[in-house]
């Protein structure tokens, strides 16, 4: 059964720093982290069979055939953030996520509803057993020909084989096994399903007071490309105003360099 019940330690053993990785494939589709690409402060190389080492991935990785993977790029998404925040232990998030304030508590799962969590935004102290669990899980039911498998399906297998899932009442998190089990609008006030509303102006600006980040779902915008539009007053120009202010300035500057280019 889950407790609403926050853990004081927990509270207190907040993670030093974030971790931000995703593939480059992922990357290449949002045209405000394409830098990242071509800097070496911010880009580079894994190597894999060194991050996998002492994890139960490694067999798995030396012995996958990546050309008949056709989820490749996501898969190895999944193992990567799965590992390295087992290693080293903080926070990973999706690199289509603003982070608002603060997460308060040390281990922990996005939930996207009361029966499903994402892999999308998830902390952990290191060596925790929780992704030490998710990682045997991750080998022993491989199954590469379903998207998100090996991601939010694999994470939502671990948390239901340890916990009575129930809905949430207001907005209050979970706790089940010393693990929050935050509520949905910690990290996605905006449901997947109306993310464009992302890309629209807004008469009264939300507040986002429950969230701890946003989600911006960039695999739904895959098709149709919508970007961030110095100038445009869309809600998602204004998180970057807000909270993104380097990457803001980016923006700004490219505009100002294809308006003198004319």
């Amino acid at each position: 059964m889950l407790s609403n019940n926050m853990n004081t330690q927990d509270a207190e053993r907040i993670p030093s720093c974030c971790i931000f990785l995703e593939s480059p494939a992922e990357i290449a589709d949002l045209k405000h982290c394409r830098h990242l690409l071509k800097s070496p402060e911010y880009s580079h190389k894994i190597q894999m069979d060194i991050l996998f080492q002492d994890t139960p991935l490694l067999p798995w990785f030396l012995q996958v055939n990546t050309t008949k993977e056709k989820y490749w790029p996501y898969i190895i998404s999944d193992a990567i953030r799965l590992a390295v925040v087992w290693k080293y232990g903080g926070i990973y998030m999706d690199t289509d996520v603003i982070s608002i304030k603060p997460i308060p508590v040390a281990n922990f799962l996005a939930a996207q509803s009361s029966q499903f969590s994402s892999n999308g935004v998830f902390g952990f102290q290191h060596h925790h057993w929780f992704l030490w669990d998710c990682m045997k899980d991750f080998v022993q039911n491989y199954n590469g020909d379903i998207w998100g498998n090996q991601g939010p399906d694999l994470v939502t297998r671990i948390l239901k084989k340890l916990c009575n899932l129930t809905d949430f009442e207001k907005v209050e998190d979970h706790i089940c096994s010393n693990i929050s089990f935050l509520h949905p609008q910690r990290f996605y006030p905006i449901p997947y399903e109306a993310w464009t509303k992302y890309y629209e102006v807004w008469t009264s600006k939300p507040e986002f007071n429950h969230s701890y980040a946003v989600h911006l779902w960039n695999f739904m915008n895959q098709k149709e490309k919508k970007n961030v539009t110095v100038g445009s007053n869309t809600l998602v120009e204004n998180l970057f105003r807000t909270y993104c202010p380097s990457t803001y300035r980016s923006l700004v500057q490219a505009a100002e360099d294809m308006v003198a280019s004319k």
